[in-house]
């Protein structure tokens, strides 16, 4: 099944007082923190709604091949017309989505995974008897989520649709840490710091240069979807140019084109992945998905007795 995360990200920050998607757990931000993790459970892409201080976080994480959306209203919205904005968008491109907001970042990529395995088509995490996140969502709930009348936000509407939320019970505290007020923060951070390690693994693809990773096959699968580099770029925080290098800079390592070209007309000039792209592609995903579920399993048989 395809996997889909969508993080809400679009708040002011009110009670906090500072903007909280860029407030430092350790040695990484907020908003790193939550990407990092979904990454490390093998989620493939990664959409963030971004609103209130939208251009600077979107730069900070500009090089984590994260799908960018603007709730352009996010002063006078609420957490519940992000989400609607995010799962518009992932409705058709995926079976099932993570949904958390950017608030509660040190679930685990266990946590992660148990929900996915859970089969079930509304699920989220139970820990010390209360419901945390990220909560599972299966995309065929999505017209009944975005047809709901909003009254007590995304969990109104998921109590009221017809699947009922299945708890998944897990040793995470971390599914229930927020950032919503300064004592909030300080409470997370003291948790973060006797937090676990964690294997964190990046796939790139090498000859004389890196020519494909992560980053690069978010681009090619935007550029799918949208027909358009420019577009593809947009939404990953890229320029128009850079996103031109770095094809070129693939297509003169693969030494075949990724992308096939329609210049002009009245539609405008579009782009298309090639069948060598697109099977590029598929074959980088799903190799990066095995390489991660191969280290977690080699990080248990050589640290786990250490107790880290």
């Amino acid at each position: 099944m395809q996997t889909a995360s969508l993080i809400t990200a679009a708040g002011m920050s009110s009670r906090m007082g500072q903007f909280k998607p860029m407030l430092s757990i350790g040695s990484i931000t907020v908003a790193q923190r939550v990407v990092a993790t979904l990454t490390q459970a093998g989620v493939g892409k990664i959409v963030m709604v971004t609103g209130c201080n939208a251009t600077a976080l979107e730069r900070h994480l500009s090089g984590n091949g994260i799908i960018f959306l603007r709730n352009e209203d996010y002063a006078t919205t609420q957490m519940f017309d992000s989400v609607k904005i995010g799962l518009r968008y992932l409705q058709d491109k995926c079976d099932r989505i993570l949904f958390t907001p950017v608030d509660v970042p040190l679930f685990t990529a266990q946590t992660v995974r148990a929900l996915m395995a859970s089969g079930a088509p509304l699920a989220c995490p139970e820990c010390q008897g209360q419901q945390g996140h990220p909560i599972l969502i299966s995309a065929g709930l999505i017209p009944e989520i975005l047809a709901d009348c909003g009254s007590q936000g995304l969990r109104g509407a998921l109590e009221r649709c017809s699947a009922q939320i299945v708890p998944v019970p897990v040793n995470d505290p971390g599914t229930l840490h927020d950032a919503d007020t300064p004592a909030d923060f300080s409470a997370l951070v003291d948790y973060h710091n006797a937090q676990l390690v964690r294997p964190v693994v990046s796939v790139s693809l090498c000859k004389e240069m890196v020519f494909f990773d992560h980053k690069i096959a978010t681009l090619l699968t935007l550029v799918d979807e949208t027909k358009s580099v420019r577009c593809a770029g947009q939404r990953m925080q890229l320029s128009y140019s850079s996103c031109w290098n770095i094809i070129r800079t693939l297509e003169n390592q693969l030494n075949y084109p990724v992308l096939s070209r329609t210049q002009g007309g009245a539609g405008g000039s579009t782009s298309t992945l090639t069948p060598e792209g697109r099977d590029l592609l598929n074959r980088y995903n799903a190799y990066a998905q095995r390489v991660k579920e191969l280290a977690d399993t080699l990080y248990g048989d050589f640290f786990q007795e250490m107790g880290i």
